[in-house]
């Protein structure tokens, strides 16, 4: 359905990447696109996302990860397995699926966490098809990604209550 995809990067240390991914998500499917997401680190299932999305029929998002939150240099074994199932399944997606638009939610995270290897993700991304958007959302990019995406955008933080008056996740907002 497009002409020429590009690649997009949704980074900084603010809030709001995966938020800015799933809008661009809709609005896609909007136009009959078929989008598919693939979400890292992410294996909570009571994220508002997944019920929200399962409403549009173009759009299908696949969560690797486990429930608890990793945290750097304490990772563990599982943490890489689910990384590598989700490129995995992302290249799948391409070679079978072949969405109008992938977002690889949290990516950035996970090799900031050397949960992947850089240079397969940038293989990737190589190999994308010309006709494919693809997504990339997460902080801490790699200076090599910035460098291949067409689109990048960093999400400062200039103010969050979670460091002003020590507030929890709220569900509906934050997850």
């Amino acid at each position: 359905m497009l002409d020429r995809g590009y690649i997009q990067v949704y980074t900084g240390n603010g809030k709001g990447k995966t938020t800015a991914s799933l809008g661009l998500a809709i609005r896609a499917a909007g136009h009959g696109m078929k989008v598919r997401i693939i979400q890292f680190m992410k294996g909570n299932t009571n994220y508002g996302e997944l019920q929200a999305l399962s409403r549009f029929p173009e759009i299908i998002l696949y969560q690797f990860g486990t429930p608890d939150f990793v945290y750097k240099g304490q990772e563990q074994q599982v943490d890489y397995d689910e990384a590598k199932a989700a490129l995995e399944m992302a290249e799948k997606i391409v070679r079978e699926d072949k969405p109008d638009i992938l977002i690889l939610d949290e990516v950035n995270v996970a090799l900031y966490f050397n949960l992947l290897r850089l240079e397969d993700v940038i293989e990737f991304l190589k190999s994308k098809p010309e006709k494919m958007e693809i997504i990339l959302t997460g902080r801490n990019v790699p200076q090599e990604i910035i460098d291949m995406a067409n689109l990048v955008t960093k999400m400062e933080e200039v103010r969050h209550y979670y460091n002003t008056i020590n507030l929890d996740a709220r569900e509906g907002i934050e997850y």
